[in-house]
């Protein structure tokens, strides 16, 4: 791979990664503390990850258990989690907050499904500008002839396989994680 094109690389290699790390806050069918990972809390006046002020245990396959380090944070836990896309209802004991993952009704699996397709299709978006980017620059290098005319063509070419490539990895893993919603 030539060293323009390396940059470009690394970038969606990077959109791939907030593909995937999307897939996993989508939740399928057991409790997994990841789901938790985009609910912030408010600590001190300041929105603050959920995992940094509790500690996240799951019991059993369908349920999780929020503890906070600081006791004073468990009704601003509860509203975070009420107020968020989780769907859940937040059970509160005084000491700690149980959350339980009921199974997923057919409809709900589908609302998922389209979730996890909008989420791949933005990252083949984001990976089409990189690419829309990176075109933009190699023509510019052209014109200050920093590149001939048959090195740019040559760096397009091998600029869409990468795009390609990247966007079939995003498609695999669209797929999988569909099937993983739709399996009961």
């Amino acid at each position: 791979m030539s060293p323009e094109l390396k940059e470009y690389d690394e970038k969606m290699h990077k959109t791939v990664e907030v593909v995937k790390a999307n897939f996993a806050s989508v939740r399928a069918g057991r409790a997994n503390a990841s789901v938790l990972d985009r609910i912030n809390v408010e600590y001190y006046g300041t929105p603050t990850p959920l995992n940094q002020v509790a500690a996240i245990s799951s019991p059993d396959p369908r349920t999780l258990t929020i503890q906070p380090w600081d006791g004073s944070l468990l009704k601003a836990i509860e509203k975070a989690i009420q107020t968020s896309d989780l769907g859940i209802n937040p059970q509160n004991d005084g000491k700690l907050i149980r959350l339980s993952f009921p199974q997923l009704t057919e409809e709900r699996r589908r609302d998922l499904t389209k979730q996890v397709k909008k989420y791949g299709e933005e990252g083949k978006v984001a990976m089409r500008n990189i690419r829309r980017d990176a075109m933009e620059d190699f023509k510019k290098m052209t014109k200050r002839s920093e590149l001939t005319e048959d090195d740019q063509k040559q760096l397009e070419k091998e600029l869409q396989d990468m795009t390609d490539k990247h966007c079939k990895e995003v498609d695999d893993l669209t797929v999988k994680k569909e099937q993983e919603l739709m399996a009961v």
